[in-house]
């Protein structure tokens, strides 16, 4: 049997595809760890899955693999990358429509500048929803490691976020303290680790440390969102900010609480092959 799938990448951040709507396998852990071995197999941050929705206001529906087999909430790069894909080469009626996933819907819009604008959803701040089994202390959560302390902030998106904020984003100890807080029993469900430096009010860095066996990425379309709305409810960002990343940057928009998070950025289709 022959299996389509599609490579692609949102700054970096890279993904294979498969379109399972017409075509089926029987996914499960090791064969998605086989897939994403950058050896072995075809290689990639995360696998994307597209699957029939039973909903009619639904285009598809979707869910994420990790490289390690465990399973994702959410995927900031890969759902622009699914829109993309959709959209120029697949069944897409319109450039805009709606996607179900594990978090819930996304509505996705292909602009003609060839961005993708995402509607993420409202982030999640309450400390059972992030999970996160710490109490706040001046509005953030303090966490001692290796006899420092450190004050995170926190926040869903449809899966879970920690932030870190640093004065200097080149010598932020991403892997080592981005692996702790990962998997810290403060966090159950772990968490993706940002680190983010504050430029001014419209602009910030930001590097982020995955969860599954990812480390560091080259971009997190997810923990953008979440480090913005982490920002903007201490007032430390405006509405509107650009965040900059190792594979590119990326808009975020959010108002307020009660608002959905807005994510746009571009996506890129690499190349399509077969697995037999």
């Amino acid at each position: 049997m022959s299996l389509t799938f599609h490579k692609m990448h949102g700054l970096g951040n890279d993904f294979v595809l498969l379109d399972l709507r017409e075509q089926d396998i029987a996914l499960d852990a090791d064969f998605a760890r086989h897939l994403a071995d950058r050896h072995t197999g075809v290689g990639c941050d995360q696998i994307l899955i597209l699957r029939k929705s039973n909903d009619l206001s639904h285009l598809a529906s979707f869910e994420f693999w990790n490289a390690d087999g465990t399973r994702a909430e959410q995927c900031g790069n890969g759902v622009r990358c699914m829109g993309l894909y959709l959209y120029r080469y697949s069944d897409a009626p319109a450039r805009s429509f709606s996607l179900r996933g594990p978090a819930g819907t996304v509505h996705i819009e292909c602009l003609e500048n060839g961005l993708v604008q995402v509607d993420m959803g409202e982030p999640e701040f309450a400390a059972a929803k992030v999970p996160i089994l710490l109490e706040k202390v001046a509005g953030w959560y303090p966490l001692k490691i290796d006899g420092i302390d450190y004050r995170l902030g926190a926040a869903s998106m449809g899966n879970p976020h920690a932030l870190l904020l640093v004065d200097d984003i080149e010598k932020a100890d991403v892997e080592r303290l981005g692996s702790i807080i990962g998997s810290h029993p403060a966090f159950p469900r772990g968490c993706n680790v940002g680190f983010a430096e504050i430029v001014n009010r419209d602009r910030i860095k930001l590097r982020v440390y995955e969860r599954g066996g990812i480390g560091e990425t080259a971009a997190c379309g997810s923990g953008s969102c979440a480090a913005v709305s982490i920002l903007r409810n201490h007032d430390m960002v405006n509405k509107k900010v650009h965040v900059t990343q190792r594979g590119g940057s990326l808009i975020i928009d959010w108002i307020e609480r009660g608002n959905p998070v807005i994510m746009t950025g571009p996506a890129t289709h690499v190349f399509t092959g077969k697995i037999s």
